[in-house]
């Protein structure tokens, strides 16, 4: 029979519209640059975490590299940019050769370790992830180090750069944002991330998507029907290290800047954890709620316990707790409170709510 749309699901997908609809119009709703600086992190991170969700949701394999892949691409983006200058070919040198690298190394790992259960595969993804980040670090000639990379971006993307200017000369404006470089960075982010997003959409709709998902229910009894778990798997792994690659190389553009710290970081792992679980595993619209509910959080937590704890300053104790500098802990029982509330994450718990063929 013809499964349909359950109410849940509806509702998870008119959500994700919507954020899809606010990002699109994000510097002309949102005009300051921390929120257009929000906005791009928000979309990086619905590519990177959907594309983690492709090997933990759908395939059920626990990585900790995924940062690595990240890294490859934009660090590729980054030492083009320095060495060639601030060209489109330097980008899309920079972007093959993050894509390549992935490659290589996805294969490598593929084909050496997913062979082994789960725990080992994992330790072996750290330890690889653990090696790339110092080799980062002491390959200073190349990488910049522990200070990283600077450079330029196209100069179509140079703040100073006019799409459109008045009779006068002067920058044109689109309801009081300026036509400017800084608009076309954005919108090249927003265009990427949305490519790469609806081709992981295609692809878990597409009969391997199916496949995924068996391997993850049962490896044996998919390996029995006839499928050969260690190609598909292998598969996987490479296509999410390549879209978590170009995702790096959209990054790095925007940011004009790479380092450990916005690259390779573990940190940025953990949070990409956080995000499935939070949006949900496997369901591509998990990874969009969970990367907006956690960005956003991470970016405005501190300052709402400021304002409640200003607002509540005559209040007994409520000052102490609401001390922004305690957002972390915040944080902390938000997560707990949604993961209990929400076992299967937000989207996952919504749409598998009265199911029905």
């Amino acid at each position: 029979m013809i499964r349909q749309s359950t109410r849940g699901e509806m509702l998870v997908k008119g959500v994700v519209l919507l954020i899809a609809a606010l990002l699109l119009f994000a510097p002309f709703l949102f005009q300051d640059i921390r929120s257009l600086e929000v906005a791009a992190r928000i979309c990086v991170f619905i590519v990177l975490v959907a594309s983690y969700d492709l090997l933990i949701g759908y395939t059920g394999i626990v990585s900790f590299a995924h940062t690595m892949f990240f890294g490859f691409g934009a660090y590729g983006a980054a030492i083009s940019l320095r060495q060639m200058g601030p060209g489109w070919d330097a980008v899309i040198l920079g972007a093959l050769a993050g894509v390549f690298v992935s490659l290589v190394v996805a294969v490598a790992i593929g084909l050496l370790s997913l062979r082994v259960k789960a725990i080992f595969f994992a330790m072996i993804t750290l330890a690889a992830a653990s090696v790339v980040m110092v080799l980062a670090s002491q390959l200073s000639q190349f990488t910049g180090g522990e200070d990283g990379i600077t450079y330029k971006a196209p100069d179509l993307f140079k703040p100073a750069t006019k799409l459109a200017v008045t009779e006068e000369g002067k920058v044109a404006r689109l309801f009081g944002v300026k036509l400017n470089g800084k608009l076309a960075a954005y919108y090249f982010v927003f265009a990427s991330c949305l490519v790469l997003f609806v081709l992981m959409i295609r692809l878990v709709g597409a009969p391997i998507g199916t496949v995924l998902k068996a391997i993850r229910e049962n490896e044996a009894r998919a390996e029995a029907i006839g499928y050969r778990v260690v190609a598909y798997r292998t598969f996987v792994f490479c296509v999410a290290a390549v879209i978590a690659s170009l995702a790096g190389t959209v990054y790095a553009v925007w940011l004009k800047y790479t380092g450990p710290d916005t690259a390779l970081s573990f940190s940025i792992m953990i949070d990409i954890l956080l995000m499935v679980v939070i949006g949900g595993m496997g369901t591509m619209y998990g990874a969009v709620i969970g990367a907006v509910l956690l960005v956003l959080a991470q970016y405005y937590l501190r300052d709402l316990m400021g304002s409640a704890a200003e607002a509540l300053a005559n209040v007994p104790l409520l000052p102490f707790i609401l001390e922004p500098d305690r957002w972390l802990f915040w944080l902390g029982v938000i997560f707990i409170l949604l993961v209990y509330f929400f076992p299967k994450g937000i989207a996952g718990t919504i749409a598998g709510k009265e199911a029905r063929t």
